[in-house]
């Protein structure tokens, strides 16, 4: 099984506003930043580890290559 570029979960280098996760997701998913940051900001008003999802995908999550 071979992975596409546009099915790879990536940090941009452009684009991004802290680690890029959430740009990364929301071109994956094939949405906009602003709503998976939008959705991100909500779900820490639940209970959970968001934090600790966020700095896991920052530090696995591979950078573009463009």
């Amino acid at each position: 099984m071979s992975n596409s570029v546009a099915t790879r979960l990536t940090r941009p280098r452009q684009g991004r506003m802290i680690g890029g996760v959430c740009a990364g997701l929301a071109k994956r998913f094939g949405t906009t930043p602003g709503k998976v940051r939008l959705i991100a900001v909500l779900s820490c008003l639940l209970p959970g580890p968001q934090f600790l999802i966020y700095l896991v995908l920052w530090l696995a999550l591979p950078e573009s290559e463009y």
